[in-house]
């Protein structure tokens, strides 16, 4: 885990160094000077629920701590998080009115575990964008799927896939799209 630890943080500096650690686009109704999350990861059984940016920053205890929970938990490699699908997430949770925490289906895959899951099951992307950190798998109790889905395709922040079957939405902050 130690390591895993340390190329998260590597990670997280890589994206401070690009840019990608500045003020995001996307609208809250949150207080404007902080943004918070709550997760709660369904096969690793952890939660947190944590201000992640405050006073115009992002806060870098609390994005390792939103790494570690979204880690690739069949393989224990925790991996920077986009601060944008953050970002998504919370303006989702706004949106939807939800004040419940997000149930994790999965956020961060490694390669090896991406490539196992495609395997496995139908409808694993070759390039998903789970592996770069900038998706995730989820629900919102209290909510149901289908307007969890046009929320989050309204919000035209990357893309949107609907999974009725496996009870899921995935959500992502690549090119905007729907499936």
């Amino acid at each position: 885990m130690a390591t895993a630890r340390r190329h998260a943080r590597r990670d997280f500096l890589a994206l401070a160094a690009a840019g990608f650690l500045s003020a995001p686009a996307l609208a809250f109704a949150q207080a404007p000077d902080r943004r918070r999350l709550a997760l709660h990861h369904l096969d690793t059984g952890e939660s947190l629920d944590v201000v992640y940016w405050a006073d115009g920053h992002y806060l870098p205890d609390a994005i390792h701590r939103i790494a570690a929970l979204l880690r690739d938990y069949r393989a224990d490699k925790v991996h920077a998080i986009d601060p944008k699908l953050l970002d998504l997430l919370a303006a989702l949770r706004d949106r939807l009115h939800a004040d419940t925490p997000y149930l994790v289906i999965c956020g961060y895959r490694c390669p090896a575990t991406n490539v196992m899951l495609r395997a496995e099951t139908t409808g694993v992307a070759a390039a998903s964008l789970h592996m770069a950190g900038s998706a995730i798998d989820l629900r919102v109790p209290g909510k149901a799927l289908s307007a969890v889905y046009r929320a989050a395709v309204a919000m035209k922040a990357g893309g949107v896939g609907y999974y009725p079957r496996s009870n899921f939405v995935h959500v992502d902050v690549g090119p905007v799209r729907r499936w």
